[in-house]
């Protein structure tokens, strides 16, 4: 269940409660309906917190990309996201995955701002998450690559 429903399901029985205490006549189910839809009311007519927006807006400034590697094959983004979001605003998270069987692969990369990347490569480089030893490297690009594999110095 989403937090939000729970919310508005707990908002609603305590309605429910108030009401049923200061009108005895109404029926208790009358009072939990009436409470759904006060609370309903209220979470769409009053703004989220700037916490949840904050969230989904991206970073502007100077980032990085890490390569994260040895990653469990069960994770998700948002346990990468939420790792990495320790050290600063992260930007997204692509965890790699085979294309003919679409499991993922165990590896990664992480967009995230500058500074935070610094500090997440050192704080996490060897860091042990969910069992596995996680290797945080700064990201090659596909250019870089391609001269590497080459031997021409561009």
């Amino acid at each position: 269940m989403q937090k939000s429903f729970l919310i508005v399901l707990v908002i609603a029985i305590l309605g429910a409660i108030a009401l049923s205490q200061f009108a005895t006549t109404l029926p208790a189910y009358i009072a939990f309906v009436a409470g759904v839809i006060i609370t309903t009311l209220i979470f769409k007519f009053v703004p989220d917190s700037g916490i949840a927006q904050a969230a989904d807006e991206q970073y502007v400034g100077p980032t990085m990309t890490l390569y994260v590697g040895n990653l469990p094959y069960r994770v998700h983004e948002g346990e990468v996201k939420v790792l990495f979001g320790e050290f600063g605003p992260v930007n997204s998270v692509r965890l790699v995955r085979d294309r003919k069987t679409g499991r993922r692969k165990g590896f990664g990369f992480v967009e995230m701002s500058e500074a935070g990347a610094q500090k997440a490569m050192v704080k996490l480089n060897d860091f042990n998450f969910q069992e596995r030893t996680l290797k945080v490297r700064e990201a090659k690009t596909q250019d870089s690559e391609a001269a590497d594999r080459t031997g021409t110095d561009e």
